[in-house]
């Protein structure tokens, strides 16, 4: 088994004022084509600012939303300390500057700055679990993403605003 890997970023985000982006390396420009077909991408990214050795060798967290247990396996979350801090967000795309590699999301959790180390686009046959199971503290959570635009999220992460 191979035990090194190099993952090289294809873009960054640019997020701020309620304006998010990638911005493509100038290399993957052309890995833009036929993109604007896709309403909606998945963005995969590196939590850089978590990358460090206590984030990288965390395998429980406290409570992280209200009304679940009181620890939960790293692998049960979606939390960013993870043993390689991979993220994944679905996000749909408003616009597409194929000129300039500049992909306009309406949402992306990630910081501003942050690497993004692959795109895909979302396909629902794919991607779209119509029956999952989920944990019973995340059970009233929102069924799909436009509907977690509308719902009170601090009622899941007490202290967020």
């Amino acid at each position: 088994m191979k035990n090194n890997f190099t993952i090289k970023p294809v873009g960054t985000t640019e997020c701020g004022r309620g304006n998010f982006s990638i911005r493509l390396e100038p290399k993957f420009i052309p890995a833009l084509e036929r993109l604007q077909d896709f309403s909606h991408i998945i963005v995969l990214w590196w939590a850089d600012q978590l990358d460090n050795d206590e984030s990288r060798s965390a395998t429980t967290v406290k409570q992280p939303y209200a009304g679940a247990p009181e620890t939960l396996g790293i692998f049960a979350t979606r939390s960013p300390m993870r043993p390689n801090p991979v993220l994944t967000t679905v996000c749909g795309v408003s616009a597409i500057d194929a000129k300039n590699g500049v992909i306009h999301l309406y949402y992306i959790d990630a910081d501003n700055g942050t690497p993004v180390i692959d795109i895909k686009p979302y396909l629902p046959c794919a991607d779209r679990v119509t029956d999952a199971k989920t944990g019973p503290w995340c059970e009233n959570w929102p069924a799909s993403l436009e509907e977690s635009a509308e719902f009170d999220w601090t009622t899941v992460f007490p202290g967020v605003e």
